[in-house]
């Protein structure tokens, strides 16, 4: 979403999408350091509080929080500017490892030998994070606390048990984190996100100032006859000037 559409939307909407009008100046460290804290305990509270109380998730065995969301909080809630930051990698950089680390597991699962399968666990995660860096960067999506959702499907038993299930509860934690974000850190002069998709293209450079002042100090030709190579118009017309006319031309 651009800034342009999100200058169009009401004011009392847009401010909560990160949207404005002038530059947000720095805070004070002590402010930072302050809203940091309570956005991220707020964020972190959100998720747990979800999977930990609601019976649809605990009768599912959901885990009361994946653990690699402990980084994203290090990042969404403390380094609000970071490109790693933004939704679109805290949501998509999420989505794309865990099916990534799901797939690749799967596959290593397919061995005849549940025995031959465990002992090549280590194999399988470092295979998933590996390719999930990669998918990201091609993506656009990179978010370092991704590879660890990666990586979890391969070493954590109740990540595996829930099979193709940790994807939607991958898409709800980012999302919760999202909403939080965008709640905490919209306010005091904070703001959140840099850009939704795209960050916006760089304001074009003002031009040099040398050129248009060499341009201007060049005198203009004193020849009549105009410019002509190695001086030689002043030369042509002195001859011209100095030559006399014989007596019996006339």
């Amino acid at each position: 979403m651009s800034q342009s559409r999100l200058a169009r939307l009401p004011p009392w909407v847009s401010h909560w999408l990160g949207y404005r009008a002038k530059p947000v100046g720095p805070l004070p460290m002590w402010k930072t350091n302050a809203w940091s804290f309570v956005s991220a305990f707020a964020g972190l509270t959100v998720v747990q509080v979800l999977f930990n109380y609601s019976h649809y998730f605990t009768s599912r065995h959901v885990p009361g929080i994946i653990a690699s969301y402990g980084a994203s909080a290090v990042l969404v809630f403390g380094a609000i500017d970071s490109p790693l930051a933004q939704p679109r990698s805290l949501i998509f950089g999420h989505f794309f490892s865990g099916l990534t680390g799901l797939c690749i597991t799967k596959l290593f699962s397919l061995m005849p030998d549940q025995e031959r399968f465990n002992s090549l666990r280590w194999l399988a995660a470092s295979l998933s994070t590996s390719t999930a860096i990669v998918i990201m960067q091609l993506t656009g999506t990179t978010h370092p606390p991704a590879g660890a959702t990666a990586l979890l499907p391969a070493t954590s038993l109740e990540i595996w048990d829930l099979s193709w299930y940790y994807l939607p509860i991958l898409l709800l934690s980012s999302t919760l984190m999202m909403v939080c974000a965008l709640l905490f850190n919209n306010n005091m002069h904070r703001r959140y996100p840099s850009f939704w998709f795209t960050p916006s293209p760089p304001s074009p450079a003002p031009p040099s100032p040398s050129k248009d002042a060499g341009a201007s100090a060049s005198p203009p030709s004193s020849s009549p006859h105009g410019p002509v190579p190695g001086g030689a118009p002043e030369r042509m017309d002195s001859n011209l000037t100095d030559e006399k006319v014989p007596e019996n031309a006339v």
